[in-house]
């Protein structure tokens, strides 16, 4: 008997099917793929599914996919060419990052919000370890990060996990909404979900004291639900973030502050590397835009001519 059912975890060959009896687990046949996307992984964690009647071993086979609101998706680490869905119908994308122990770029920063604008999945930066930022240049540097991005218009928090400082915010923003975590290993992502899910218990890992950057302790994605309604997504850590597919002239839909400043350059499909009249480049000589934003459009603009290569 066939029955529906939310994918909450997936292992890459196993899956959790939440259904209205309970978990079953769920297996994908060889061919099962979808249409019009090529992927590693064809299910994943937020999609729901149909399985069939599990068989004499408790599993079950997965037949059908529903059509996704959304998903989001990253180059897979090994297979410059194929990519991964991270996570579907998702209400938003909450990067979790750090600026001491371990550093995150501002480059790893732009292209995850490049690529969830690119996807249409809402974005947010949530800034863990405020408690190792101390001296003034460290909450110098703090200000000026969040003073960016919010200017911008993503919404961003800074919290410790650790201390609990603006935890209760944190708990507010993902109330009612199905939440993908990501981010670099070492930035707290397991922390802040045991924080968030009191007695879930997730292994939390150790920082490499020779790289400064953090030790995978998640292999897999997983769904957990908040007990304040909502759920929240967690994804392996991932040390680069690879764009996928996007078309050298659509980079700069995907960079807000850029889109909004290109309708007054003067020819319509300016590049802002080299075109007279850019607007985009004039306000980047007044300050109005900010250096490294501009770098990592130009990092993602030499990807979309150059796919397959990879960035951090």
């Amino acid at each position: 008997m066939a029955m529906k059912g939310l994918v909450t975890r997936s292992t890459g060959a196993l899956f959790t099917i939440l259904t209205e009896n309970g978990e079953v687990q769920a297996k994908i046949k060889g061919n099962f793929r979808i249409k019009g996307i090529r992927t590693t992984n064809p299910v994943a964690v937020g999609d729901t599914v149909t399985i069939g009647t599990p068989g004499p071993d408790g599993v079950a086979y997965i037949t059908a996919i529903d059509d996704r609101r959304n998903y989001i998706v990253r180059r897979s680490i090994n297979l410059s060419k194929a990519v991964s869905i991270i996570a579907a119908n998702i209400d938003c994308a909450m990067l979790v990052v750090t600026l001491a122990h371990p550093s995150t770029s501002t480059t790893f920063i732009d292209r995850f919000l490049a690529t969830a604008q690119a996807y249409n999945v809402p974005a947010m930066i949530v800034i863990n370890k405020i408690d190792l930022l101390t001296d003034e240049e460290d909450r110098e540097l703090l200000d000026a990060v969040m003073y960016l991005y919010g200017s911008i218009g993503y919404e961003v928090l800074a919290v410790s996990a650790a201390t609990g400082e603006n935890m209760e915010l944190l708990r507010q923003a993902l109330k009612d909404k199905t939440t993908l975590l990501s981010g670099n290993s070492g930035v707290g992502k397991s922390t802040l979900i045991n924080g968030l899910v009191p007695g879930l218990d997730l292994k939390t890992g150790e920082i490499s004291a020779a790289h400064d950057t953090g030790m995978h302790t998640t292999t897999f994605s997983e769904m957990f639900s908040l007990p304040d309604g909502g759920r929240i997504i967690d994804t392996p850590g991932v040390r680069g973030f690879g764009t996928v597919e996007f078309q050298r002239d659509e980079v700069d839909h995907y960079f807000p502050e850029l889109f909004r400043l290109s309708k007054d350059c003067r020819f319509g499909n300016c590049t802002h590397t080299h075109e007279p009249g850019c607007a985009v480049r004039e306000a980047l000589e007044r300050h109005e835009i900010a250096q490294s934003r501009y770098n990592s459009y130009l990092s993602v603009l030499e990807e979309s001519e150059k796919p397959g290569e990879k960035y951090r």
